[in-house]
């Protein structure tokens, strides 16, 4: 397979030290080598540094750089690659990428570098997918996921999964085509059955783990709710311990959402403060509470806040009612005031005294199942597309089981064995349309 020869600037834009420029394909080398002063790029060793200096049209120097030589196939690309380390300046930087244009060389799309990688077999999908969740990691529990797809490890997961189905379809074709063969196992509904069971317990304890990986991947979409002045953006504030959000003892204050981060232990929580919750004539107001309200709609954990100095209000009901059937901590504020709240299952804290952060932060760990986070085996999946097609290809092992109550005849088996087969395929590349390529690597930076 040959491609033409890209080229893009592979370090964030802007100040620094050095900057990268990353050349790949056939004529990298011999097209560089035409403007750089130096030793001959033709001539060297693979995987060598070499100092020059970039030519401009006129044949003046346009900068000082340091160059690397990697031949294929051992580049990231599996293609020729140059690396043009230049000065770190905006304009200097562009400029020599500029000149590096003027040759037979183009602009690389955003992801070409490891879409190329990908189909010249130097990675699968699942390594070029974890080196984007590298990069995008906003945790060291993130960054660990994703180093063990880079690692190849999550990739394994799938293989031996496939390896265990293919084992099985095999002996059934066997069976089907060469039913003359003595040495050949009779695969029947009652030797398919188990194994199949146990692949679908295989499979059940993949998306379990999976799931949980996906949220130290992607984080929670958090709201914090409540009635007004109940201490919500006061909680907000004490969790990221900086004023985020303007807090008064005036009922409405927070008239829109606001969102920020935060890091709970390994997990990310996208927090969502919103205007409380009420009946108001008030039409800005009347926004922010409808914007609430379609936030509580997409959230996946809830922060019910409750002012634990008083009795229940019609309104508290009214939202312990709206959130009775979302994932969601009931959170009782204004720990530093005498208590006149009645109610078990509460997380009792105060926002003044920072007392309970602690206690919410634990009780939010459990609630998402990963209390043993510190301890726990990361080497599961976390990219919600590699889980859909886990979730098919147990479906189609679940027709395989119901085609065994149905007495369905061996053959009928081997239809979604091989499905379920494929599915999993799917996860690795090793059956992919361009549409699916073009959709997955536009994702990526540009130079990567």
């Amino acid at each position: 397979m040959t491609f033409d020869t890209i080229a893009a600037i592979s370090t964030a834009i802007g100040t620094a030290g050095i900057s990268v420029i990353r050349i790949s394909g056939e004529r990298a080398v011999s097209e560089f080598n035409k403007i750089f002063k130096g030793k001959d790029l033709n001539r060297v060793k693979s995987h060598t540094l070499h100092h020059g200096f970039i030519l401009d049209e006129d044949e003046s120097y346009l900068d000082e750089v340091m160059v690397a030589v990697m031949r294929k196939p051992k580049s990231f690309t599996a293609e020729d690659t140059v690396e043009v380390s230049t000065h770190g300046g905006l304009l200097i930087t562009q400029k020599v990428l500029e000149r590096i244009l003027t040759l037979d060389i183009r602009l690389a799309e955003p992801g070409e570098f490891s879409e190329r990688a990908y189909l010249n077999g130097r990675i699968d999908l699942v390594e070029a997918e974890s080196i984007m969740d590298l990069i995008h990691a906003k945790s060291k529990e993130a960054m660990k996921i994703a180093s063990l797809g880079i690692q190849k490890e999550t990739s394994k997961l799938i293989r031996d999964l496939r390896q265990k189905l293919l084992t099985i379809i095999a002996q059934i074709e066997v069976n089907i085509d060469y039913p003359e063969y003595d040495d050949a196992i009779m695969m029947s509904k009652e030797i398919i059955g188990p194994q199949t069971l146990e692949l679908i317990q295989d499979m059940n304890h993949l998306l379990k783990e999976s799931h949980k990986n996906q949220i130290i991947r992607d984080g929670v979409k958090t709201v914090i709710i409540g009635k007004p002045n109940v201490g919500k953006s006061s909680l907000l504030n004490a969790l990221l311990n900086e004023e985020k959000a303007i807090v008064t003892e005036i009922e409405g204050t927070t008239r829109d959402t606001i969102e920020a981060y935060i890091n709970v232990s390994g997990i990310t929580l996208k927090l969502i403060d919103t205007a409380g919750i009420r009946d108001t004539e008030d039409i800005v107001e009347k926004i922010g509470v409808d914007r609430s309200k379609k936030a509580l709609s997409e959230a996946e954990l809830v922060l019910l806040v409750l002012d634990q100095s008083k009795a229940l209000t019609k309104e508290d009901k009214e939202l312990l009612e709206l959130t009775k059937d979302k994932k969601r901590i009931i959170i009782a504020n204004k720990a530093d005031l005498p208590q006149a709240l009645a109610m078990e299952e509460v997380i009792l804290i105060s926002t003044i005294t920072k007392y309970g952060l602690k206690d919410l932060e634990k009780a939010i760990l459990k609630l998402l199942s990963l209390e043993d986070i510190e301890s726990r085996d990361f080497n599961y999946l976390s990219n919600i597309r590699h889980i859909t097609k886990v979730k098919e290809a147990k479906t189609s092992l679940e027709n395989v089981i119901k085609s065994i109550a149905l007495d369905m005849p061996v053959d009928v088996y081997a239809i979604d064995l091989t499905q379920a087969w494929r599915a999993l395929g799917d996860i690795l590349g090793e059956n992919y349309s361009d549409s699916l390529l073009d959709e997955l690597f536009s994702k990526f930076c540009l130079g990567k």
